[in-house]
């Protein structure tokens, strides 16, 4: 039996892929906060329909507090359905690639983003109007499942030594960016027209434009990932799919330490976003258009904070500055939410002191103990642990602390952003002791 030996591609007179330069992390980076500003833009133009529109819309036959308890029961849908999208696009990226996974994905998420704005009202069509939504945010989360590039990881793999909080920063940038974004054009429909056009139509005008973003972002990001450059790069750094169960079997602890590790920073992160416009809204006579404009202010200090979190990070450590937000969260979560009832002063001062905090604690929040996981795990254990620290920390914080201050005054909220915080505080204490094993 003659042996045959595979022909090459020179031998076949195909190109051959010869790297016209390094790849730079900032090159990385571009991609990153692409694509992270696309996905919290989403995140955001739903819960700020939440709170000024769906409760009207969607549960005119409730109170208007038990229609913004129903909505944020709603808006938790995505983040229980977050965790069966990474299942099944883990799948998908093992079989087709990480191009193909992505493409599907956020088209996805941008259709059933585009979808909700043509939803009829519950004057229309009764519960179906409310299940539809149900469904479309349920598709929300599923696809959002799928939207892991493996980016944030290659980021802090090609990081220059000494600078590593630096940029594990950059991705979290998307957030500040996403919400004030959001929630100026919602300011900007709301001034610009009559109360009844807006709750007719204009409410759904940035969820068009939540579906154009997330195409644009598409593109952007394939130009990256699919390249044979970044290929090679993601290979040769190990940052390729794996079966789930495998990574969950094998690298259990650090999934459950890596959810719970950013904790604080998870629920305060609602605590200054969602709850507040729901409060205001509902408690106080201030129109939400003042609101929205503090919140894009605030927004703007917390990407100063967040900045400043990845000099401090890489002077003194990410766990040691974690640890340090979490205990001002604490103490945060003892004063500032009775700051909501203290007029507008008040309400800036809450939100511009809450946005500092959340900025230097959720600028390294990502992927804290991502190090730990094997390095053939590491991509899909990083998927993982995201998917699961946004359930935990965030999924139904605006219910829970909308809930609670309703029923047991505003300082019940703070008792569950303290919560976290402790939690916070014990995942470090594990990670630092499994680190020393």
């Amino acid at each position: 039996m003659s042996s045959t030996t595979t022909p090459t591609r020179e031998e076949l007179g195909l190109p051959t892929f010869k790297p016209q330069h390094t790849i730079s992390p900032g090159e990385i980076a571009i991609g990153v906060i692409i694509g992270r500003t696309s996905e919290f833009f989403d995140f955001f133009v739903y819960a700020i329909a939440s709170v000024l529109v769906f409760p009207k819309l969607f549960f005119p036959f409730v109170d208007p507090l038990t229609g913004t308890l129903y909505s944020f029961a709603v808006f938790a849908l995505a983040f229980i359905a977050r965790p069966l999208g990474s299942l099944v696009f883990m799948a998908i990226d093992r079989a087709y690639g990480r191009g193909v996974k992505l493409t599907i994905a956020l088209f996805g998420l941008g259709g059933s983003t585009a979808a909700i704005a043509f939803l009829p009202s519950y004057e229309t069509a009764g519960m179906t109007s409310v299940w539809l939504l149900a469904l479309l945010r349920l598709g929300q989360g599923f696809m959002l499942g799928g939207t892991w590039d493996g980016l944030a990881s290659l980021l802090a793999l090609n990081a220059p030594e000494g600078r590593r909080g630096w940029y594990a920063m950059i991705p979290q940038l998307g957030a500040p960016f996403g919400l004030i974004v959001a929630s100026l054009l919602f300011a900007f429909m709301i001034t610009t027209l009559p109360a009844a056009d807006f709750l007719d139509w204009g409410w759904r005008y940035p969820f068009f434009v939540a579906f154009a973003i997330n195409v644009v972002a598409l593109f952007a990001r394939l130009r990256i990932v699919v390249t044979e450059e970044f290929q090679s790069l993601f290979e040769s750094r190990d940052l390729q799919p794996v079966s789930v169960v495998g990574t969950v079997t094998h690298e259990w602890r650090t999934i459950v330490i890596g959810a719970f590790a950013p904790l604080a920073s998870f629920a305060l992160f609602h605590m200054v976003t969602v709850f507040p416009l729901s409060w205001v809204f509902l408690f106080t006579r201030e129109a939400p258009t003042g609101f929205l404009l503090i919140e894009a202010l605030a927004a703007a200090f917390g990407v100063v904070a967040m900045v400043a979190s990845g000099r401090l990070a890489d002077r003194y450590g990410r766990r040691t500055l974690l640890g340090v937000c979490a205990v001002g969260i604490a103490v945060f979560s003892g004063f500032a939410p009775q700051l909501l009832d203290g007029g507008t002063a008040g309400e800036i001062v809450f939100m511009i002191s809450g946005f500092i905090l959340l900025g230097l604690a959720f600028g390294q929040s990502s992927g804290v103990v991502s190090s730990a996981f094997a390095t053939e795990h590491r991509y899909t254990g990083s998927a993982l642990t995201s998917d699961l620290a946004w359930l935990f920390g965030a999924g139904f914080a605006p219910l829970a602390a909308l809930y609670l201050s309703v029923n047991f005054g505003l300082i019940a909220s703070g008792g569950y952003l303290l919560s976290g915080a402790l939690a916070t505080l014990i995942a470090l204490w594990f990670n630092k002791e499994l680190a020393s094993r």
